[in-house]
């Protein structure tokens, strides 16, 4: 039998015994597989064809993990010269890199699945690790697999990660759990190890996307910030030495990263102003939003209707978390109390520059400036509810426990179960709406014929307003990844804007010779897109030669 924490008055007398954690690891691990497949339903049903491609970011990711797939074994020191936006260079930093959940899919986009299908596949896999992990740690924080369950599902299912489908990078929060773990077993006991072990779980995180570079920041400073009397006082392994050594050795790693979007944002100005950042912040409607059926039903679509980020967390979240909070729980246990400083500071930070520091940490704070979505910030708060309401239900039980009637007792575990199904019910927005990806048309292998050297322009060639629907173009790419003017990012820059310009009369002589300058070998043209007039002149034009079509897609090379 383990001895008790004593840090923890609230944790439970008995710690489980390695079988009993064991068995939890397995059986919570299926739980969770099985909730993802719930409430993505019915995309397991068909993962290959179902898609939320009519959302154009969801495209972008897409190609950025067929992009990382491809570029990783081939030539990975130029990981971030990725193919579109051409001539330019590190064009994979003009939006989240998405590392992490790129090499987990690679091999299965190195053995043929499509983009599609290791996105749909990383997706449910996003949800059920998210769950399972923060259950595993809540559970050895407590002591308790309905702590663990309860935790698990609010940080997998709610109402940010199930909006939030096309962007892959949301439902990946699997190793911040991890990494608070470590966190916490740094600060109990200094070391090498532990330190080392922080950092690993840290950039990990922190490699998902740049938004969870920053947000994991906060968590660990915050979580530390919260416990001054485990790293102020002065002992023969002080906290201090460790942590700034676990902040090092993530710095480092981090490096190769962080010089792109860093390089980017000296070379073509890409910094988010905090005019544009309050533009997507957090209003205190977002907190009252969410999709889930029987909320958004009853009352939420009001708030709904007002856009943003939903980050209702739920009447049973809230009602937990309280629990802690009012019993003391969430001050008492310093686990608790880390999620309650992330907590208060993510919310403050969701309201972007409408919170008075924010304008002061945007100053001082580098990763600040590249951040627009400030109402992201609402989810590492839905975090902190779910820790908290862990150690709700652990309060909540014990009270059961200990009171006088026999009866009450017995009512534990099926309180524990209504209050798990019921968080679900909350959260439920299946059947989730999808629409079929038919593939990408077997015209566009054509391109892998088009040489070694060669560089496209697609067509029609959309303006700044319209660069989203270039990200058709990207996923046709993923047959060849040959460099193009087209792109489609979280940033359009100056080199798009010229093409653009100069493409205005195309096919005539100014055009062409700006295309040759610029260094194109091959024009595509998707002929439905095109009115008649235009595409006649292409036809004729004798700077043009035709090497392939299908009736509508049409390759041309271009004359020099």
């Amino acid at each position: 039998m383990a001895t008790p924490d004593k840090t923890r008055p609230d944790a439970a007398a008995i710690e489980p015994g390695p079988d009993r954690r064991r068995r939890f690891v397995w059986v919570s691990l299926a739980v969770f597989v099985v909730l993802a497949v719930l409430h993505t339903w019915p995309l397991a049903s068909a993962p290959g064809t179902l898609s939320r491609n009519d959302n154009l970011d969801t495209v972008l990711h897409e190609w950025t993990l067929a992009w990382l797939a491809h570029q990783i074994v081939r030539d990975p020191l130029h990981l971030f010269d990725a193919n579109i936006f051409y001539p330019d260079r590190l064009t994979l930093a003009y939006s989240d890199h998405l590392f992490i959940p790129g090499i987990v899919v690679a091999p299965l986009i190195w053995a043929g699945v499509s983009p599609v299908l290791a996105y749909n596949l990383l997706l449910m896999a996003g949800f059920a690790s998210t769950g399972w992990v923060m259950s595993l740690v809540i559970h050895r924080w407590t002591s308790s697999r309905m702590a663990g369950l309860i935790s698990g599902s609010l940080v997998a299912f709610n109402s940010f990660t199930l909006t939030r489908f096309p962007q892959i990078q949301d439902q990946h929060v699997e190793f911040l759990p991890l990494a608070l773990w470590a966190l916490d077993r740094l600060m109990r006991v200094p070391s090498v190890r532990h330190a080392l072990s922080l950092s690993g779980w840290f950039v990990l995180q922190a490699l998902t996307s740049g938004y969870w570079l920053l947000f994991t920041t906060v968590a660990m400073v915050a979580g530390a910030a919260a416990r001054p009397r485990e790293w102020m006082v002065r002992t023969r392994r002080s906290f201090v030495p460790y942590a700034a050594l676990a902040g090092v050795v993530a710095g480092v790693a981090m490096l190769p990263f962080l010089v792109p979007y860093w390089t980017v944002s000296r070379e073509q100005g890409l910094t988010r102003s905090l005019e544009e950042v309050s533009l997507y912040s957090a209003h205190i409607t977002n907190y009252l939003a969410t999709g889930g059926r029987l909320h958004f039903d009853a009352w939420s679509h009001t708030f709904y209707g007002y856009g943003g980020d939903s980050l209702f967390p739920g009447v049973l979240a809230l009602s937990l978390a309280a629990v802690a909070i009012g019993s003391g729980v969430a001050f008492r246990d310093v686990r608790a109390r880390m999620a309650v400083a992330f907590g208060v500071a993510a919310f403050a930070l969701s309201f972007g520059p409408a919170f008075p520091g924010y304008a002061v940490l945007y100053e001082v704070f580098p990763l600040m400036t590249g951040i627009r979505g400030a109402s992201r910030f609402g989810q590492l708060w839905l975090v902190a509810i779910a820790i908290l309401a862990g150690f709700g239900w652990l309060k909540l039980r014990h009270a059961f426990v200990r009171a006088t009637m026999p009866a009450a007792r017995k009512v534990v575990l099926p309180l524990g179960a209504a209050i798990l199904v019921g968080v679900h019910a909350e959260a439920l927005r299946a059947p989730i709406s999808y629409t079929e990806y038919p593939g990408i048309p077997a015209a566009w292998d054509e391109l892998r014929s088009t040489g070694d050297s060669a560089v496209l322009a697609f067509f029609p060639f959309y303006p700044p307003e319209s660069v989203f629907l270039n990200a058709r173009y990207m996923l046709y790419s993923t047959r060849s990844f040959k460099p193009m003017l087209n792109g489609y990012s979280g940033f359009t820059p100056q080199s798009y804007r010229r093409h653009v310009e100069a493409m205005l009369e195309f096919p005539n002589r100014a055009s062409i010779d700006y295309l040759r300058e610029v260094g194109v070998s091959h024009i595509i043209v998707e002929g439905h897109l095109m009115s008649d007039i235009r595409l006649g002149l292409i036809e004729r034009s004798p700077a043009l030669q035709l090497t392939f079509t299908d009736g509508d897609i049409r390759i041309y090379v271009l004359r020099q």
